[in-house]
Parts: C-alpha cells; structure tokens; sequence
C-alpha cells in the first residue's frame, strides 16, 4: 500500500491534490482541513491511503497521521464509506470527531451532512471505545459546558420557551463555539428562537 507521499505540487483544490513524485502525478482526494494545511509552495508531502474497489483505485491525501487514522476509523463503520469519512473530516477538526465520539455526542455527529440519526448511533457504538484508548476527554471543559448548557436552558424555559425547542437551539450554537459563555449563549438562542 502507498503509505505517503513526498512530491511537487503540481495542483490545489478543495477537494483534491496532484502531487508529481518520480514523473508520476498522483491525484489524492483530501478533506477541507487538509487543503487549508496544505502549503502553496512547490514542495508537498501527505500520508496516503489507497481505497480498492472492484472498480476504481482511490487514494485519499492526509496532512497529518491522525487525520489518517480517524478516517480509517470511521469508514470501518458499516454504513461510512470514504466520501462521507472525508466529508466529516472536512466539516469538523480531528479534535471534535474524538471528542463528539468519546463523550457520546450523537448531535454533533448527526449535524455533518449525510449522516442521520442510525449511522451516528453506529459510529458511537462501533467507535467509542476505540477512540476512548486514545483520546482523553477533557473532563473540565465538557463539564464546564453542560453546566453552561444547562443555565442557558433553565433561563430560556424561565422565559417561556419550550425545552426541546430551546435545547436544538442551544446545540446547534455548541457545535460551532463550546466555549461561549452563558450569557452569549442565551443571546445566540433567543435570536435563533
């Protein structure tokens, strides 16, 4: 299998890379947070991997091994093929994926288009214990941001808005900043509400 590969960067798109190693172009599909790593000088180097089909070869370019490693795990999942494995990887950083995983998070899983309600059970269930030997929940913060969380809901109830509707909102604002604050929290909500 190819495990890396170390050229010139012939061409960058969001989508995909060709790499030119030993007069051989290699086209790599890569994620979003691949691309953006990627730099725009001449010289590049990505870790592969080599997906083999009855009928296409496809390599996808990686920036970093545990980028690598998180899509090998999530398409090890019944149901995740590669294209959906890369769309998540371009939708959230390595960091959320292990997190969202290890703390049992379906919504954040859920929120990457593609992926419904059956499939992110199955990445939690299939996964979680894999990520969990190697990825550490910081306890601190996702306590921090229940606590934050939860003020925010009681105060919207307070207010006379309904749970599970105020609940959507709120974690939907917690996929894109887990460190706000209670008080930019309540804010975001009632604009959304």
């Amino acid at each position: 299998m190819i495990t890396h590969i170390r050229g010139k960067l012939i061409e960058k798109n969001p989508t995909y890379a060709v790499i030119e190693a030993s007069g051989v172009g290699y086209w790599l599909n890569i994620s979003l947070n691949t691309f953006s790593l990627l730099p725009d000088n001449e010289s590049a180097f990505l870790y592969t991997h080599l997906a083999i089909k009855e009928d296409s070869h496809t390599l996808y370019g990686f920036i970093s091994k545990i980028e690598r490693e998180i899509f090998r795990l999530l398409i090890s999942v019944s149901g995740v093929g590669p294209s959906i494995a890369r769309t998540m990887l371009s939708s959230m950083t390595t960091d959320e994926i292990q997190q969202a995983i290890a703390s049992g998070n379906v919504g954040v899983i859920q929120s990457v288009k593609g992926i419904g309600a059956k499939t992110a059970q199955r990445l939690l269930v299939d996964l979680k214990d894999k990520i969990s030997k190697t990825y550490i929940v910081d306890e601190v913060s996702v306590t921090q941001n229940n606590t934050n969380k939860n003020e925010a809901l009681s105060a919207l109830e307070v207010l006379g808005f309904a749970k599970k509707q105020a609940e959507k909102v709120i974690d939907k604002i917690l996929i894109e900043d887990q460190t706000m604050s209670v008080e930019v929290l309540i804010k975001k909500a009632l604009k959304n509400l």
